[in-house]
């Protein structure tokens, strides 16, 4: 695990990324990697809505500063059951700024878990970056 560990995360929230890794090996068996990261967002949408868990799709994420909130066109990929957040890619590889946005999305949405869930890999277990903040 990433980022600064402050406790155990919540049962269900490591329920709710146990299905997320599952839906996500699922739909790269299906699709492979090569495609855009909007394919894969809608498959994996379709998959959690199979499993019945909630989730939106791109979510506005703006910045406090003060007392303001400031929008910034920041957008969450997938914001999973209000306790996951993922960040899609079909990358190369997942590189450091990768990183640094998930983290900066988990402390602006206050949330402790989030996944890098790069489709463009052989195997989708090469592709799935679990951080914790």
């Amino acid at each position: 695990m990433d980022g600064a560990s402050h406790g155990a995360i919540s049962a269900h929230a490591e329920k709710v990324a146990t299905e997320i890794v599952d839906a996500a090996i699922k739909v790269h068996r299906a699709l492979g990697p090569g495609l855009l990261e909007s394919a894969y967002e809608a498959c994996l949408s379709y998959e959690l809505s199979k499993r019945a868990i909630p989730y939106r799709q791109q979510v506005a994420l703006p910045v406090k500063y003060e007392e303001v909130f400031v929008e910034t066109g920041f957008r969450i990929d997938i914001l999973v059951d209000e306790c996951v957040i993922i960040e899609l890619k079909s990358a190369e590889t997942i590189v450091p700024i990768h990183e640094a946005q998930l983290l900066t999305y988990l402390k602006l949405a206050n949330i402790r878990l989030g996944f890098i869930l790069n489709f463009n890999v052989p195997l989708m277990k090469q592709g799935i970056k679990r951080m914790v903040i």
